[in-house]
Formats: structure tokens, sequence, C-alpha cells
């Protein structure tokens, strides 16, 4: 679930705060932030606090190309916090600067598909099914049968390709040989520490040291605050339908393998 921090704002030059929280699933709410700070003159950086193991690949690729889009205009500033790998490095590797703990766990700069097969559970309850497709490839993956050969080489190059596309957008974003990239584009993880000496972030530090950053880099002058984009606060009943919502496609992104394809450090709760 991605959640963005609400308050409300005062007079005065601010770093603006986006926070993103547990599994990517929707980009347009971090979109919308961003183009309401990019147009706020009263904002002069941007701080992108991210705390997640990843998620979808197209939500994480929209929020990639809406930094990169925005740092043109203002300074962006991401803050790791516990975890930040997999689609939330690729979020963050868009930014101008990347700040996280010595103990951040980041990295896993890597794609994963899963499939579950359920052939020998239904085989023992007696349940058959009859498939009719226009083409071979079109109940590839299905759990009620072994994949065929064919199916696993078109899926190994389709995710081939999606980390390809991780890998080059890093490359851009962190200003680095692909190559560089490649050598480590493995799904391994990586503290703060290492991703440190690897040069896929820029700074260790706290959420405070990113804030001081953001707003020197955005010019502010003297002690620096903070804004959060207005948002509408919901009722009781639409926050609980909300919660739960957002609970359950968490769950299904994390833990349905056969649905799954994504962005996903597999070392999160």
């Amino acid at each position: 679930m991605v959640t963005v921090s609400v308050s409300t704002p005062e007079y005065g030059e601010k770093v603006g705060i986006i926070e993103v929280e547990g599994v990517i699933t929707d980009a347009l709410p971090i979109i919308d932030d961003l183009k309401y700070f990019r147009n706020n003159d009263q904002v002069k950086a941007i701080l992108v606090r991210i705390n997640s193991p990843g998620g979808g690949v197209a939500p994480s690729q929209e929020i990639f190309r809406e930094i990169n889009k925005s740092k043109h205009e203002k300074p962006i500033v991401v803050s790791m916090g516990t975890v930040a790998a997999s689609g939330g490095y690729y979020i963050a590797s868009a930014a101008n600067g990347i700040v996280a703990n010595t103990g951040t766990i980041t990295g896993s700069i890597g794609v994963i598909m899963g499939f579950t097969n359920f052939e020998g559970l239904l085989q023992k309850i007696g349940l058959q099914t009859s498939v009719i497709k226009s083409g071979n490839l079109k109940d590839m993956g299905s759990p009620t049968r072994p994949m065929t050969p064919e199916e696993e080489a078109f899926l190994q190059s389709f995710v081939t390709e999606i980390h390809e596309q991780f890998i080059n957008d890093v490359s851009q974003g962190r200003n680095m040989p692909v190559e560089e990239i490649r050598s480590i584009a493995d799904g391994r993880i990586l503290t703060g520490d290492q991703a440190k000496k690897l040069g896929l972030i820029d700074r260790i530090g706290n959420y405070d040291d990113a804030v001081q950053w953001a707003g020197r880099l955005g010019g502010i002058q003297g002690e620096i605050s903070t804004m959060h984009p207005p948002k509408p606060p919901l009722g009781l009943i639409e926050e609980l339908i909300h919660n739960e919502i957002h609970s359950w496609i968490s769950k299904v992104s994390s833990y349905n393998e056969h649905l799954s394809l994504g962005y996903l450090c597999p070392y999160s709760d």
C-alpha cells in the first residue's frame, strides 16, 4: 500500500514531503503529490521518504518517470527508512540524491515472477480441467499443469526484458555505466553502507539529514521547515474500507505468486 501523510501548509519556503509506505500498487497518489509540489511556489525542494520493499512494475516505472521529470524543476532527495528495495530502490534512483541509514535494506535490483501449481492436489481430490485456447501461450502459467519448455523460455525472456528496463533506468538515474549496474543487478539486497560504497546512494544519514540537504539544494536559508500535500480527511467508514482494500492488494502482491510480476524484495515482511 502507498500512503501519503497529511498536514496543513504554513507560510514561508518549505521542503515538500511525500511518503511512500508499503507495497507499491498505485502510482497516481504519488504522481499527484509530485505535481502539486512542482507547481507550488512555496515549495523549494521535495523529499520522498521511502519505506517499501517494492511492488508492481508499472507503478514503480510511473513514479520513477515523474520524479525524473520533477527533479529538473525542483531538487528531489530521497530518504530511505527501514527498507527501500527493488521497486522502492527503482523510484529512489531517479532523485537528485539519496540518503539511507547504515542498516537500511536496499538494492534488490531484479524482477520476480512466480506461479503456483495445484495439479497434484486436483488429482488427489478427483478434479480435472478442460481448456480451449486460441494459441499455445494463451494459458501459460496455468496452475493445473506443468509449464512447457516453450512457455518457460518465453517467460524468461519477458522477465529479462523487464530486468533490462530496471537496469537501464537505474543507470540513467544514478548516472552510472549500465555494465556497472548490471554487475550488481542479481537481486541481492544491500545495507545502506554497502550501497554507498557501490554508488547506489549518496549519503549516510537519517530523515532530518535528508530534509536539511533537500532544503539547502532548494536554496532555503536558515531553519528548514516542511509541509505535506493537502488531503481531504476520510470518514471513519471510508478509512476502514480504504485500509482493508489496500491491505488485501498488498497481500496479493506480496504472497500470491501465481499472480505476481514485480520489483519486490523477497526478504521483507
